[in-house]
Parts: C-alpha cells; structure tokens; sequence
C-alpha cells in the first residue's frame, strides 16, 4: 500500500505555524515512506473564507520547502481537490450513508432544537427524527420541508482506534452525539466532508491537532457504516506560547509570512517548527530538509506540547545565515540596508563583510547600521574601561596618533591596521587600547559591530578623519 498524506487547511488567511507543522510532519513522513503528499483545501465554512487565501497557502508551502503532488493546481486524477466544488460528492454519499442506516433525515426546526437537553442540562439531540417511518420521510421531502442529514450513532458499546502517538483511545458510543453530516444549504460539515475526501483520495495516514483526538472515534463509525478502510492517525500536541496559552492566529500570534517579514530565512523556520513535538534519534539540532525527510519518524513524535521559543529560532537562524557566502548574504541583507537610514550611503558589500557573521534575523541590520548616521556628541565616560584600562587621558593621546598616522594613507583595511599598529607602538599603548578609543572615537556607540579598522574602511577617510577631529575637540575640552 502507498502511503499517501494531505494537509488539508481552511483558506482563512495566512499560514498559523502550527498549521505549517502539521505540513511538514504530513509532507516529512510521505517522502520517508516514498509516498504522495497532497493538498486539499477545506472552505466549507463560506463565513470564514477569505481572498486569496489559496495563493498563500500555495506560496507558504513553496517557500517552505514542501512540494505538492497533488492539490488544486495540480491534478492527480481523485479532484477536485477544493471542497466547495465537490458539494455533489457529499450529496450523493450521504443519502447513500441513510440507505446503510449510518445516518438519517432530520426536519426538525431550531425551535424544537433549542428546547432539547439531556438530564445533565446539556444540549443534545434525542433522535425523534430516526423514529419517522419512510412514508413520514417521503412526504416531508416531497413537500420541500428543510432538512440535514445526521449521522446515526450506536446508544452501546465503544468506539476505539490506535493512534500512532497516544496509542489506544475509546469513547463509549453514548456519549457520541448524533451530530449534522449535511446542512439544510447541503454543504457538509468537517466531519462527513474530510471522511469522505480521505477515502476517495486515498489517504492512508492523517496528521492533525490533538483536539480531534477524542472525536475521531465518531469520524470512523462513518468508514465503517460504507465499509471502508479507516486510515491510521497520528494525532500531534498543540504548540504553546507559554505554559498556559496556546499559540493562535486568533490572538494574532506571529505565522509563517511575518518570520519571513522579520528577516528568517525559511529553512531556519522549517527546521525549527519541526523540532517542535519531534526529536531525532541524535543531538542535531540543525537539519536540512533532506535530513528531516531521512530522519523522521513517529517514535519521535512526543505526546506533550512544546513553547514556542523565538530565541533558539534566532539561534539556528544565525547558523544558518552564517553558511551563507557573503555575497550570497550581502543579496538577501539588502533589502533590510534600504529600509534602514544608510539606505543608499554606503557599499552594500563592505557592510555585510563587517555583519555577516555578526547577525542573527536580517531585520536586526537597521538597528545594527544606524549608528553610521547617528553620530553626535557622546559621553567621555565610555572611554572609562578597567579591561582595557583606557580613559579620557589616553583616549586623548590615541586619537591624536590616529589622525597623525592615518591622514597620508590609502585608506584599506590593511593599511588603516597597519598604520595604527605602529603608531600604538611608538605612543607606548598598547595595541587594543588604540583600537578600542579609535572605534569610540569614530563612533560615539558603546557597542557596535566590527571593530575600529572595519568601521573606518566602511565610513571612509574623510568621515573617518572628521569623526576623530570631532572626539578630539571633546577630549580636550
């Protein structure tokens, strides 16, 4: 049997990164076993649909890493693959499911429907409708009397399944309402409309939240009712944002798009999310895509929720920034140097030589490179560090040196060090205090990224030698 997963996603905006996980867990274990992977989308719900939702969907998994088999722009010969065009397919098996006595006809109006509890005050339909006789069904149809098709559950014994991850789960069938297959609209509900499409499209293995973990068994009476083979489920714990909350579009939590917008590359995304309720075999932390696929497995799947941690997300995204080539880096950076206030002032490559392996989210580069701009009068107090045993005094005597040394040179990397090496040499300082008063004295941060000769090659000489004319005048004040 070929294994065969979807990922099966309402088109209700963008791509939430625990849908995207269940993606990639259904996509990772298809390619393990050498199966299909398709795409079906769910938009049954008309209220919640919103436009251009399936493009997204579409350019989330691409950019992803997670290619499609089959879906809507890709026929595999079981479509359509969109379920608001399949309305007739869920017709013409739910009368079928009423001829089997897996479902039945109800007529019953809202009104009687609000009235209905069972003796612990809870809302639940006492099957009057099951008990019309089909003279009673044939005229109410007849007469044109709205209706929606139940399913028929059994009132004894249990429902019960293996999951993959939480192994056996029952629910005793009494507590199994008879809920609504088909509306009055004839749109169906998640319920009958995924059974159906599962079985059609030959799904063989289901990924989904644990939040359907206790009402599959209600899902697989519908296989059994038409006799068909139910399909084996790995059901998988939710993410979290923190112990008591759920990560959630809802409540606006970051998706797919805005880590993109943040400047993470997707691979460092993917590779993330998959950790998140998986762990390989080994330490690695940091996974290919290929490497997912050779590794995943369901004895790896955890049974408990997993907090989403932004922090060690930056951390394999720094990993994997620092692959790249610095030419490779310099091309994704630069849409983050042109929203920052050097946009345009200085070489793009000479800034990503000084950041690339100093960055972790490219959307950290304004704020990484704003200080070119911002220099300005500072405190003297930032020439005061007991490590490098520097202050005012000598911080005087190094940028006096520096403009000396650096006025008749050409000003590269190499020789900017060279000159300031020599002259920290004849002024009797060492070499770091020299350094670190001329990278403060050029500007004005505590912090900043690269060190001083960096810095100079990439503001130029004559910046470079303003800038140490203005810290000298504020030394010697």
């Amino acid at each position: 049997m070929k294994v065969r997963t979807r990922f099966a996603p309402s088109p209700t905006g963008f791509m939430h990164i625990g849908n995207l996980r269940t993606a990639l867990y259904a996509y990772l274990f298809a390619r393990r076993h050498n199966g299909d992977f398709l795409l079906r989308i769910e938009d049954t719900d008309t209220e919640r649909y919103v436009e251009g939702a399936i493009d997204t969907i579409y350019n989330t998994l691409s950019k992803a890493g997670i290619d499609i088999d089959e879906g809507p722009f890709k026929d595999g010969g079981v479509g359509p693959y969109i379920q608001s065009l399949r309305k007739d397919i869920y017709m013409r098996y739910a009368e079928e499911l009423v001829q089997r006595g897996g479902a039945y006809y109800c007529f019953c109006a809202k009104e009687r429907l609000d009235t209905l509890c069972d003796a612990n005050g809870i809302k639940r339909y006492d099957k009057h409708c099951l008990r019309l006789s089909k003279e009673e069904i044939a005229a109410k149809l007849a007469s044109g009397v709205p209706y929606v098709i139940r399913q028929n559950m059994p009132t004894e014994g249990e429902s019960s399944y293996v999951d993959m991850v939480f192994g056996k789960i029952s629910v005793p069938c009494s507590e199994l309402e008879d809920n609504v297959l088909l509306k009055s609209d004839g749109m169906p509900t998640y319920n009958f409309a995924n059974v159906v499409d599962d079985h059609l499209m030959g799904i063989t293995h289901v990924m989904r939240g644990t939040e359907y973990l206790s009402s599959t068994p209600k899902y697989n009476l519908i296989y059994d009712s038409f006799g068909w083979q139910r399909p084996q489920y790995m059901h998988l714990p939710p993410i979290m944002k923190d112990a008591q909350r759920k990560l959630s579009k809802r409540y606006g939590d970051a998706n797919f798009e805005d880590f993109l917008n943040k400047g993470y590359l997707p691979e460092a995304i993917v590779n993330y999310i998959a950790l998140l309720g998986w762990s390989p075999k080994g330490n690695e932390e940091k996974l290919s895509m290929a490497e997912l696929i050779d590794m995943f497995g369901v004895e790896g799947v955890s049974k408990s929720s997993s907090i989403f941690d932004e922090q060690k997300m930056r951390w394999l995204n720094a990993l994997y920034l620092r692959e790249k080539t610095t030419e490779e880096f310099c091309i994704l950076a630069t849409p983050f140097y042109q929203r920052s206030k050097v946009a345009g002032k200085y070489d793009y490559a000479l800034l990503s030589k000084l950041l690339h392996q100093r960055v972790e989210i490219l959307s950290d580069i304004p704020g990484m490179v704003d200080f070119l701009e911002e220099f300005e009068a500072y405190e003297l107090a930032l020439y005061e560090h007991k490590k490098m045993k520097t202050d005012a005094l000598v911080a005087r005597t190094a940028v006096q040196g520096a403009l000396r040394c650096l006025k008749d040179i050409e000003f590269t990397e190499e020789q900017v060090m060279a000159a300031l090496t020599a002259e920290s040499e004849g002024l009797g300082i060492k070499k770091g205090q020299m350094l670190f008063c001329v990278r403060l004295a050029i500007t004005g941060k505590a912090s900043t990224p690269g060190g001083a000769v960096e810095i100079a090659e990439l503001l130029g000489k004559e910046e470079s030698l303003r800038r140490l004319e203005f810290s000298l005048r504020l030394l010697e004040k």
